[in-house]
């Protein structure tokens, strides 16, 4: 088993810079900042640190479908709009071959819809087309945190274009306690 490195200041100073809206849960406590956060418009002005990665080209890693210019209809839970009627007849029974899976559990919000966004945007990169999301159900009869977040991070702007549908999964793949995730299919543009 390798070590996780330690995040580097440029991206600890990233990581706040993200996080800078996010409000602490209960109990835990803000990490002081040792300089103050940049706004959004230095940082385009400013260049990004050297010791990250340079972006891949287009043609490794296609960026994701572009908003219709029409709002695209909210993703609910349930919800068929978007597909054939066999395809949703068959998602909604849970007959779909899952293509991969995610399990959200023990994750903090931060860092499942870090998690959630970076492996929808994989799956949609390698084709993949039904996918399950663990959120788990809650504790205690409450409705759980990340079980209500997921549906909403999936429809952010940044998501909504790669997510067809969502349903939340059958008795055997989780129930409630898991969502299926119907992801579009890429279509290679060619500029």
């Amino acid at each position: 088993m390798t070590r996780r490195r330690l995040p580097t200041p440029d991206e600890r100073r990233l990581w706040r810079i993200a996080m800078r809206d996010a409000e602490p849960m209960p109990g835990r406590q803000v990490e002081a900042e040792a300089e103050p956060l940049a706004t959004m418009a230095e940082l385009v002005e400013e260049p990004v640190a050297t010791s990250l990665a340079p972006p891949p080209t287009p043609r490794q890693h296609p960026s994701p479908p572009r908003p219709a210019r029409h709002s695209q209809p909210p993703l609910t839970p349930g919800s068929t709009a978007n597909i054939d009627r066999r395809t949703g007849d068959r998602f909604r029974r849970g007959e779909l071959e899952i293509d991969g899976r995610i399990d959200l559990h023990g994750m903090t919000q931060a860092q499942a819809h870090t998690a959630l966004a970076s492996f929808v945007h994989r799956a949609w990169n390698e084709g993949r087309r039904c996918v399950l999301v663990i959120t788990g159900k809650g504790s205690f009869g409450s409705l759980g945190v990340l079980r209500q977040a997921t549906p909403r991070w999936l429809g952010d702007p940044a998501l909504r274009p790669m997510v067809l549908a969502i349903q939340p999964a059958q008795p055997r793949d989780g129930g409630d306690g898991a969502l299926y995730v119907l992801i579009k299919r890429r279509r290679d543009r060619k500029d």
